[in-house]
């Protein structure tokens, strides 16, 4: 769950997110309502998912859609343009003019664009190879509440061809990036959301790096189809039988009272404790 920096500008602004945000193309009004409805977040991408001549069109959806009473601010993301290009100063203005206070900031590669966002909530993308390599500094800036990672956009920049090798799996450069802004993201106390699995029908596949996002510690997972959101919600949703074994192992270090002890025949300390409250976390029986 992604919650607002204590030190950030817009840190007054609630924001709280569930595992599965769905991106959603911003000159497409008509899906705003149905994404924000299916997703725990919405993200209206005013960048890649709109051609270039309809990114005014696009702007002017939001307008109107927040005129006509808008999206929860509270669960909708606005993805705005790299700082720097023309499109960039005017996503800005659109989003002075809405109640949306929570961005995502594409092809972030420097601590120093954050703070052309000081007034907004920012995820930054880390999606080319200066980004991911910054992503520590980025991470520490106070209005970054989160950091997320691109493979294909971040292929494009090295010169390559493709993020994955032939069996579907992450190459080993796509790897250490998507490790590198997790580390860096959890390092400096933000939260880390996986990149998006492009191969639609393809849920199985979808399953199991959703397992392995929940498993490394990545708070969130974005989509790209609402058909996508339920996959990722079942991998985040701890078993019942985990709950169960969570509830039993905190209260037998409550009743132990001691910094290691033995439970079911397992030696358990601290960081052990800690993975029994991360699924009683993503259970909802645990408060951050």
């Amino acid at each position: 769950m992604l919650s607002p920096d204590s030190t950030s500008p817009a840190a007054a602004l609630p924001f709280t997110m569930g595992p599965a945000l769905l991106f959603c193309p911003a000159d497409r009004p008509e899906r705003f309502g149905k994404a924000a409805d299916r997703a725990d977040a919405v993200i209206l991408d005013l960048e890649d998912a709109v051609a270039p001549g309809d990114k005014s069109a696009a702007r002017q959806a939001i307008f109107e859609q927040v005129r006509d009473g808008g999206l929860e601010p509270g669960r909708t993301i606005v993805r705005v343009n790299p700082v720097g290009t023309p499109e960039f100063a005017q996503d800005i203005e659109l989003l002075a003019k809405t109640p949306y206070r929570t961005v995502m900031l594409a092809k972030a590669e420097g601590a120093e664009q954050l703070r052309a966002l000081a007034e907004y909530q920012v995820i930054a993308l880390c999606e080319t190879a200066a980004g991911v390599v910054n992503a520590p500094a980025i991470a520490a800036e106070p209005n970054v509440v989160g950091l997320m990672w691109g493979a294909e956009d971040l292929l494009a920049s090295l010169g390559g061809l493709s993020s994955r090798n032939d069996d579907g799996g992450y190459r080993a450069v796509a790897l250490h990036s998507r490790s590198a802004v997790l580390l860096a993201a959890k390092a400096a106390g933000k939260e880390a959301i996986d990149s998006v699995y492009v191969n639609i029908p393809d849920l199985e596949g979808l399953a199991e790096e959703s397992r392995d996002a929940v498993a490394s510690g990545f708070g969130a997972k974005a989509c790209i189809h609402p058909k996508q959101v339920a996959v990722v919600r079942e991998a985040y949703a701890p078993a019942p039988e985990a709950v169960a074994h969570a509830t039993e192992l905190l209260a037998a270090a409550s009743a132990a009272g001691t910094g290691v002890f033995q439970f079911k025949g397992q030696m358990i300390d601290g960081p052990i404790l800690k993975h029994a409250q991360s699924v009683l976390l993503r259970a909802g029986q645990l408060a951050l």
